[in-house]
């Protein structure tokens, strides 16, 4: 992929992500923005990280003891796993579902 391609999809991802988060209470869940990173905080001290890696072209995702890499796919039009091609977007609602135990509202 292009690398200004791919700064604008992995930019919009991340703008994504951040605007979703705006929505919780901070008291809850909250989160800072760098360049390239959108750090995810809880009460108990625990954070899941979401960045770019521009020498690969992908996100990378860690929640807990777990990390996943995504690759943009065309067909599909949205990040997925490297490994078995779930969405980005899905797994973050859910691994913050499960860290709060409680659904939350879909990521627009």
């Amino acid at each position: 992929m292009e690398r200004q391609v791919y700064l604008e999809r992995v930019d919009r991802c991340l703008e994504r992500v951040a605007t979703w988060l705006e929505t919780f209470d901070p008291d809850e869940v909250d989160f800072r923005t760098s360049d390239g990173v959108v750090r995810i905080e809880f009460p108990d001290g625990q954070s899941f990280v979401l960045n770019r890696q521009a020498g690969s072209n992908q996100v990378w995702y860690a929640a807990g003891a777990r990390a996943w890499h995504y690759d943009w796919n065309d067909t599909k039009g949205t990040w997925v796993d490297d490994r078995d091609g779930h969405d980005l977007y899905a797994n973050v609602r859910a691994t913050i579902e499960a860290k709060l135990g409680r659904p939350t509202a879909a990521m627009g």
